[in-house]
Parts: C-alpha cells; structure tokens; sequence
C-alpha cells in the first residue's frame, strides 16, 4: 500500500437513499463498511469522517430562519448518527471499530482526545470521528483536514458522486474538464467547489495532500490507498 494511515472523509448522503441522498440505506452503508474493513485487515490504519447531510445540513438548515449556532449543532448530531451506524456495519464485517466525537456523548461514544485515537489506531481499529469540528460554522470538511493533520494522516481521501476535479459541473457543462492534478492555490484561485477554503488551507500549511475520487465504483478506496491514479491529487 502506497498509504499506511488515510483519513476517508464521506458525505452523509454517500450513506443515503440513491435517489435523494436522505436517510440510510443499507446496502450503501454495507458496501462502504465492506471497503474500510478491508483495508484494516490489511494493516492499513483508516479514520473516517462522515457528514451529516442525509439527516440535517446546518448551513442549509438555517437558511429557514432557524439561528445559524443551532443549527450547525443539529448537524454535528447528525454525524453521530452516521458515525454510529457506519460503526455497525463495519463491525458487521469482521473489523473493529470507534467512535469518538467532538461533542460529549459518553452513552453512545468515546469523546475525541488525540492520543485516544492514536492508540486506537495503532491497534488496527477503524476510528470514526463524529461531531464535526465540535464548534459552529465550521464544515466536516474542515474538521477532516483537522483530525486527518492531528492524527498524522498520509493523505485525505474526498469520497464524492464524481471521479474527480472539474471546472464546472459535468452534470450540467459538456465541456467541463477534469483535472489529474491541482495545486491548493489553483482551488483557491479558481474557487473550484471540492472542500471549503478553510479545510484547503489547511491542509496546504501543512502540506496534506488530498485525493478526490469517485466512491460509487466498488474497490475505488483500495485503489486510491494502493497509489493508483485515479481521481484528482491535491497537493503543493
């Protein structure tokens, strides 16, 4: 493997619906646990970072008038649903797993302390980290390009719908074209839509390097750890 400790960073709607991306599905969550314990049973330390917008979206949740503190809150709890049942189906699949949040919920999950997650990973468990950032107005994105810089992760792998960096929307654009390779400056500078500015700056001053890539081809995440080129790299 061309990666010993990643950091998978998931949207919430990956676990949904195929249609609307709302609530689980079971046969997305197997496919997904499927992969991540597949890497762990070949050595590969794996941290995964799940939205929330299968079940509620803060940014998008205030926009209805509901105060903007609130509802990014809503959304961290949000995550610990999806960090919760994505925990199940892992653990389903022979490999195991913890949850750790950014918000204490000692019932459901361990609080998130770095050396804890260190030492989880170091003993082959999948670390899944829930609650976001555990402050408002911040993304999970950003709070991936955190954990992934605390936890000495090699890369942070964009789990998305597409296979890559576009410079447009190939859905609605013919002639968007997809990038093999950016610079963090070329996302900033062109305001390309992968992560938000604060999760790309981030990772530049630390010099993270992130991979876009299309989750919904089955074996993509090995792949990616494997060094493949696929998707887009992000680097300096």
């Amino acid at each position: 493997m061309s990666y010993h400790r990643i950091l998978l960073k998931l949207s919430g709607e990956a676990l949904g619906d195929s249609e609307t991306g709302h609530g689980f599905d079971p046969g997305a969550l197997a496919t997904i646990a499927a992969q991540i314990a597949g890497l762990a049973r070949k050595g590969v330390e794996v941290a995964v970072v799940c939205g929330g917008g299968n079940i509620l979206r803060g940014a998008s949740f205030s926009a209805s008038g509901m105060d903007r503190a609130s509802a990014d809150y809503m959304g961290m709890l949000a995550t610990v649903l999806n960090g919760l049942a994505l925990s199940a189906a892992i653990e389903a699949e022979g490999a195991s797993t913890r949850v750790l949040t950014a918000l204490e919920i000692r019932q459901v999950a361990e609080p998130f302390v770095r050396r804890r997650a260190l030492a989880h990973l170091d003993r082959g468990r999948v670390v899944i980290l829930a609650g976001g950032t555990g402050n408002p107005f911040f993304t999970t994105d950003t709070a991936a390009a955190l954990r992934a810089t605390e936890l000495g992760c090699e890369v942070l792998l964009k789990a998305t719908k597409v296979d890559g960096v576009y410079s447009a929307d190939p859905k609605k654009d013919p002639n968007a074209k997809r990038y093999d390779e950016l610079s963090y400056m070329d996302v900033l500078s062109n305001r390309l839509r992968v992560m938000d500015g604060t999760a790309i700056t981030l990772c530049m001053e630390n010099s993270l390097p992130v991979v876009v890539f299309n989750l919904f081809e089955e074996g993509n995440i090995e792949r990616v750890v494997r060094g493949e080129s696929i998707g887009t790299k992000i680097g300096s």
